[in-house]
């Protein structure tokens, strides 16, 4: 996989808040596929390990969920932690990792936030336009916005705002479970967003591709690497 747009990680905060205002014009919300051209999904997380990101990529093929590729990557980064900023520190082991990858799926769910952030450019969305994704934001908590509780079925959601603007939705994918925080990340709207998470959750209330690869990626920080694929059928 390749870049479509070069802008740099390793920068100051002042520069990466004219990176955002630059990528955010480049966000788009138009899905580009049909169902049946959807052949294989990924999922990315990053976890730390020291200074030290991890990031894994998980491919999976549509619709068996079948794993077929894990690609992991390790960057120390010298930027610092700013909530908001978190793509500056954690893109140089996303993209390593993407240099891995023999299979490039449709659609990539980052554990994080797409449009649903204070800039409009949350992990998802940024590292979406750089590399041209299909790209959904699915968060365990929000960060921006305004909100009430959706109801308790499956399926059930409110939307998420924030100065004005519909951002994202707060949806209960599992019946009596907590709800997670989607956002369109790039090239996808909102309602193909929640569809996809919909039909990717199975016995748990993350969607695999996102469940699967925070997974790996904690096994990876921790160097069990002859554990990470064992128990997931690989």
């Amino acid at each position: 996989m390749e870049r479509q747009c070069f802008y740099p990680f390793d920068v100051t905060l002042k520069e990466a808040l004219a990176i955002q205002e630059e990528i955010g014009k480049k966000i788009s919300l138009v899905f580009p596929f049909e169902e049946k051209e959807v052949r294989y999904l990924a999922g990315v997380d990053v976890s730390y390990n020291a200074q030290e990101a991890v990031a894994v990529v998980v491919v999976m093929r549509w619709p068996s969920l079948e794993i077929v590729e894990v690609a992991s990557g390790n960057a120390k980064s010298s930027f610092p932690y700013v909530p908001g900023f978190l793509s500056f520190r954690e893109g140089p082991a996303i993209e390593q990792a993407f240099t891995k990858l023999s299979v490039t799926p449709q659609i990539f769910f980052f554990d994080g936030q797409g449009i649903a952030h204070p800039r409009g450019v949350g992990l998802a969305s940024h590292i979406g336009v750089l590399f041209g994704l299909v790209s959904i934001g699915v968060a365990k908590k929000p960060l921006v916005g305004e909100f009430v509780e959706p109801g308790n079925e499956a399926g059930s959601f409110t939307w998420i705002e924030y100065r004005g603007k519909r951002v994202g939705m707060v949806l209960r994918t599992k019946k009596g479970t907590k709800p997670v925080f989607v956002s369109p990340g790039n090239r996808i709207d909102f309602d193909t967003a929640r569809k996809w998470v919909l039909l990717t959750v199975t016995r748990y209330r993350l969607p695999e591709p996102v469940r699967l690869a925070h997974m790996l990626s904690e096994r990876e920080k921790r160097g069990d690497e002859d554990d990470r694929c064992g128990s997931l059928g690989l």
